[in-house]
């Protein structure tokens, strides 16, 4: 085939795989006006529902790329778990624990959207900023030097070859770009195989997840009503070895074999896998020029709905950082990428392989350990307090919404004021102009005679602030620092460090 060769540095950002994690960096870079390409060597969209479960967290990155509404729209809450007992009897019980929303935390519950019902709202948001995924296009080498990364592709339209300063590898467990790093991916095999499906059914209802033989791992089913749709998620453990028929008569055969009810049938199987579970860890997410989000860069059981979202958050840290060192912020700042999300990984494998201990012993229920609004980078090198807290939330930590009244007489969010590609400081009973204006860095105050009033206290209990700080909250919606009156100093050396400098005029 003949070779083309595009001009240096056409794009930016080469970013190899359009699932979710590569959607979500795409959609991140296109409101910041960065160059991009995002193939995926697939011919067309993923079609299955494998990453169902949307967590609190992630629904608030999804309201600040602006897809929140659409994706809640597209899909609805999690129903009952019928359990069936061997007389036919059966129980009835929450997998999730509810709890209602509150002013800090507005998404208190994980929703159930299947993933290829996502991913189109993530394509549709990303139409909307200009762009799309090119399919049928792979990534089939590349090489790097200090001053960017040259791509070898092969797509439909024979190969070619890109300059770009930035490649992004989303490419799965099996990714391509991870091996080609020579990246190490340690970790393990959980002893567990399973079949998931997405089929249209007769026989059970829609108003529960019926399932059957809970504890017994050789007998396990479940069928899952999936939510903005009529198909049911079929789950069931398969043995370590052996083919499975994935067929609808197969599933047929099988779904009767182990609930004991022929008046179950699978009239047909638009997608379905058959799927040893591991639990994997990549050495490194950060090698020169090329980065690792998502499933390249761990690899998840299914138990909690941990994978999807920790991959999209992934994706979500590491855009801001991209475009800021783009724009001239120190080359430094990328390396807090894999300082900030691999730990992360690390937990979630930890608490995703502990709930498919559970799940083997017949255990569903989730509660908050798996709604991700507890994770943070206390222990980032971004993370200032300067002078240190003895009480309120720490530098690092998610930052909590809280309902405001502005000045005007308006109801106002944080989370409103926090929406976009910029910083934010908020200052507590401070001068407005203590802090010179900048690019990129959105300034407001609260307090008496300041522009916005907390006036039911709900800012005050959920920051505990003191007369004079300040705080800087990151693009992701972190607390970068929190700095008090007297070292208000330390705000301008911090936002230089982070690409945030004063413009000179």
């Amino acid at each position: 085939m003949e070779m083309s060769v595009t001009e240096d540095f056409a794009v930016d950002v080469l970013i190899c795989g359009a699932g979710a994690a590569g959607l979500t960096l795409a959609i991140d870079l296109a409101r910041r006006g960065v160059s991009f390409r995002l193939i995926e060597k697939m011919d067309a969209p993923f079609g299955g529902s494998r990453g169902k479960g949307i967590q609190p967290r992630t629904q608030e990155v999804f309201e600040d790329l602006g897809i929140l509404d659409r994706i809640v729209a597209a899909g609805g809450l999690y129903p009952p778990q019928r359990e069936y007992r061997a007389d036919g009897s059966y129980v009835e019980s929450d997998v999730m624990e509810h709890a209602d929303p509150t002013p800090v935390e507005p998404y208190h519950i994980p929703l159930m959207v299947p993933q290829f019902l996502t991913e189109g709202v993530m394509r549709e948001r990303l139409a909307e900023l200009g762009h799309k995924p090119e399919y049928g296009c792979e990534l089939a080498g590349f090489e790097q030097n200090e001053a960017g990364v040259t791509a070898r592709l092969l797509g439909r339209r024979g190969a070619d070859s890109i300059c770009v300063r930035y490649l992004v590898g989303a490419d799965g467990g099996r990714s391509f770009v991870r091996n080609a790093l020579d990246v190490g991916f340690p970790g393990k095999t959980l002893g567990a195989r399973a079949v998931v499906a997405d089929v249209i059914l007769t026989g059970v209802a829609r108003d529960a997840w019926h399932r059957f033989n809970e504890g017994a791992m050789a007998a396990q089913m479940s069928l899952c009503p999936l939510a903005g749709m009529e198909m049911f998620q079929l789950q069931a453990p398969i043995p370590l070895v052996g083919d499975i028929d994935l067929s609808a008569e197969g599933l047929t055969r099988m779904v009767a074999a182990r609930t004991g009810r022929d008046d179950i049938q699978i009239q047909s199987v638009s997608w379905a896998s058959a799927y040893g579970m591991n639990a994997r860890l990549a050495d490194r997410y950060r090698v020169g020029r090329a980065f690792l989000v998502g499933d390249a860069a761990h690899t998840h059981p299914p138990t909690g709905g941990q994978g999807l979202n920790t991959s999209i958050q992934d994706a979500y840290n590491l855009g801001w950082k991209l475009a800021a060192v783009l724009a001239g912020a120190p080359d430094a700042l990328l390396d807090t990428y894999q300082e900030e999300r691999r730990p992360i990984a690390a937990g979630m494998l930890g608490l995703a392989t502990k709930l498919l201990d559970a799940a083997k012993r017949g255990v569903m229920r989730r509660g908050r350990e798996v709604h991700q609004l507890d994770l943070g980078y206390r222990d980032s090198s971004l993370a200032l307090e300067r002078p240190a807290r003895a009480v309120g939330l720490p530098a690092g930590d998610r930052a909590p919404d809280a309902p405001l009244r502005g000045a005007a007489g308006q109801a106002r969010r944080l989370f409103d004021l926090f929406r976009g590609s910029h910083w934010t400081l908020l200052g507590y009973e401070v001068g407005r102009h203590a802090i010179s204006p900048r690019p990129n860095l959105h300034i407001h105050t609260i307090g008496t005679q300041a522009e916005l009033d907390d006036d039911a206290g709900h800012f005050m209990a959920a920051y505990a602030p003191s007369p004079g700080d300040w705080f800087v909250i990151r693009p992701d919606g972190y607390i970068g620092a929190i700095i008090g009156a007297c070292e208000a100093g330390m705000i301008d050396s911090y936002l230089a460090d982070v690409g945030v400098a004063p413009r000179v005029f």
